[in-house]
């Protein structure tokens, strides 16, 4: 065989398998991860900046290095639709740390693992969505969609995605 047909059989080959990987189990190069998601806040949806409930629907980020700690400012979330949340304040992730992006309104706390997106509007819907994490160089860090009939076979509006 000559070289140019070796290759080309390599290629076609490299390409039938990468067609064979579904879509949404596509991993990225990235210490943080999306540990899971409160998309449906218990109690009746009210975005009403003083009596709703828009902070208890959040979003669980963890680093998941080993050795490396990060800093979540520059990272960005989004939902299906485009509503977005950029990590605008330095806020440091131990190796094996966590934070919860919470809506509504409160104080960012590294003690509390805590951000809020200062903004009592859902971000996440209550049927279906899918959430995406960027890095500030604008590379996928994480993606999940979900369904609530799929996903949250327990009902409790909340899904787990990497332990």
């Amino acid at each position: 065989m000559r070289r140019g047909h070796i290759a080309a059989v390599a290629a076609a080959g490299a390409l039938t398998v990468l067609a064979t990987i579904p879509a949404h189990a596509a991993e990225y190069s990235s210490a943080l991860k999306i540990k899971g998601v409160q998309y449906d806040a218990p109690g009746r949806d009210s975005n009403n900046c003083t009596t709703g409930n828009t902070d208890e629907e959040y979003l669980t980020i963890k680093n998941y290095s080993s050795s490396a700690t990060v800093n979540l400012k520059g990272y960005v979330v989004k939902d299906a639709t485009g509503n977005k949340f950029t990590f605008t304040k330095n806020h440091t992730l131990q190796p094996g740390d966590y934070v919860k992006l919470r809506g509504g309104h409160g104080t960012d706390s590294d003690a509390h693992n805590v951000v809020y997106r200062n903004n009592c509007n859902f971000i996440w819907n209550n049927d279906k969505d899918t959430i995406y994490l960027y890095k500030p160089s604008g590379a996928h860090a994480d993606t999940h969609a979900y369904t609530k009939s799929a996903n949250d076979r327990d009902g409790n509006g909340y899904i787990t995605y990497h332990g």
